[in-house]
């Protein structure tokens, strides 16, 4: 890319290379924003206003997010110049693509794809469904994974610092992937040696600005790193990187989840809607990354590469610890069930709840209702109560990959009357729904079962059957 600047406005011209970014008109623009109107805003930043619409490209047309730069912002042509620069020669599967620009007179706008998930902030401080513990592990690892692209010089034979590092700039896609955004802030760097820096004027987010670049003014790499341990433990803990309604003490994330960690209260900084979900194992290597990445001298901190290879331990841990409590240990685990749930049969009964999947006559008794031992101890739920308790089986309730059989979701009930309660209230469980029956004899269309993890108390499964 070429730029040349004639006082105040910056024009532009895209070689061969870069046809990925293209220049569109500011009539075209106008169209699929309905002139700008406010009814089609999807965001607000430093930059100005986002709306959504939708251009051609390539043999059809696209859903896209159109950033119009306020003439009153503080960003400016610089910015402009910066973002198109950085991502017309960027490209990534963890960064938001940059679809194409408008650079006509006062206006400066860039179109990017559009991420219809919107942002990691928005899902931790706003929307009232909490991301599970699994779906904030994939976020941390697919930002991760963008970060360390940058910093590797991929694509532009040098490093990039984002500059700009924070959770309302990390956007998610339908399968909420995590792509980092906004590089108005980005400065290309060297990348041959760890500790080079480039000076440049302090700029960044408030909670996330690295220490020792605040008081040098020596921008590196290290600096994303340690606003990207504020974005990990964001992710752990549910809270902001500041909040200025708690003390002193609290205020700031990064100095309250470091004394946490060094007074060994690990579990104060989970967040309370994800209790019960993370292994131990996987908790504590997520901890330690995060708490290396917000070391006070940058050379102590890890490169983003060695944040990736941690956090994808901790995915394995947690999978391991996931996989733990599947149906594939179930005969075992329903002797605990017994022990936990059930009162004891008498000898005569001639059933055996240490037995499943149930074979063809239990199948047949739970749906005609004839089968009271099958109950008996344990808590039954409605097929209605579990999709209160899971907010419709919603899909940000899911947890993970679906397995060939079923899908796993978060869902939260009373500690004491197990009645369904609202997200991120009382006691945290899984609900695993079953695709189709193993009792070959049900119809498949009509029933469903549903095994449901206790998390708090035991790993046992509990056998619920309802018509839908």
């Amino acid at each position: 890319m070429t730029c040349s600047s004639v006082g105040e406005e910056t024009s532009f011209s895209l070689s061969s290379s870069e046809q990925l970014c293209r220049q569109v008109s500011l009539t075209t623009i106008r169209s699929t924003t309905h002139d700008f109107d406010d009814g089609v805003v999807i965001g607000l930043g430093g930059f100005g206003k986002v709306y959504r619409g939708n251009i051609d490209h390539g043999s059809g047309t696209i859903d896209v997010a159109i950033k119009r730069l306020d003439i009153m912002s503080n960003q400016g042509a610089a910015e402009f110049r910066a973002e198109i620069e950085m991502l017309s020669k960027l490209r990534h599967c963890n960064l938001v693509s940059l679809i194409a620009y408008c650079n006509d007179s006062i206006e400066k706008i860039l179109v990017y794809e559009y991420m219809p998930r919107q942002t990691v902030d928005f899902h931790l401080f706003t929307s009232h469904v909490p991301l599970t513990w699994v779906q904030r592990l994939k976020i941390s690892i697919g930002a991760a994974r963008g970060l360390e692209y940058l910093h590797t010089g991929s694509g532009t034979q040098h490093g990039v610092i984002h500059r700009d590092v924070k959770s309302s700039n990390i956007l998610l896609d339908e399968n909420l992937d995590a792509k980092i955004s906004d590089f108005g802030l980005s400065k290309i760097g060297p990348i041959n040696q760890p500790t080079s820096y480039v000076n440049t004027g302090v700029r960044g987010t408030f909670g996330y600005i690295d220490p020792d670049y605040f008081l040098t003014g020596r921008l590196t790499r290290k600096s994303d790193v340690y606003a990207f341990g504020v974005v990990m433990f964001e992710l752990l803990s549910g809270r902001r990187a500041v909040d200025m309604s708690l003390n002193e003490e609290q205020c700031s994330l990064s100095r309250w989840a470091k004394l946490c960690i060094k007074e060994h209260k690990l579990d104060q900084i989970v967040d309370p809607n994800i209790k019960g979900q993370i292994s131990s194992k996987c908790l504590k290597e997520y901890a330690h990354i995060a708490y290396r990445c917000l070391h006070s001298r940058a050379k102590e901190r890890p490169t983003m590469a060695e944040v990736v290879f941690s956090l994808q331990i901790s995915q394995t841990l947690q999978e391991k610890f996931d996989n733990s409590a599947s149906p594939a240990g179930i005969i075992g685990i329903t002797r605990k069930m017994q022990k936990y749930f059930i009162s004891p049969l008498k000898e005569n009964s001639g059933h055996s709840h240490g037995s499943m999947p149930m074979d063809k006559d239990d199948c047949n008794k739970m749906r005609d209702g004839g089968d009271q031992t099958m109950s008996k101890g344990l808590k039954v739920f409605s097929y209605k109560e579990l999709k209160h308790a899971t907010n419709n089986f919603h899909t940000q309730m899911r947890r993970g990959r679906p397995s060939t059989s079923a899908w796993v979701f978060t869902g939260w009930i009373d500690k004491k009357t197990y009645a369904p309660s609202v997200p991120g209230v009382a006691l945290a469980v899984s609900v695993k729904r079953l695709h189709h029956c193993y009792c070959g004899n049900l119809d498949k269309n009509k029933d469903i079962y549903i095994w449901l993890t206790i998390i708090k108390l035991v790993n046992v499964y509990l056998c619920i059957h309802n018509a839908v």
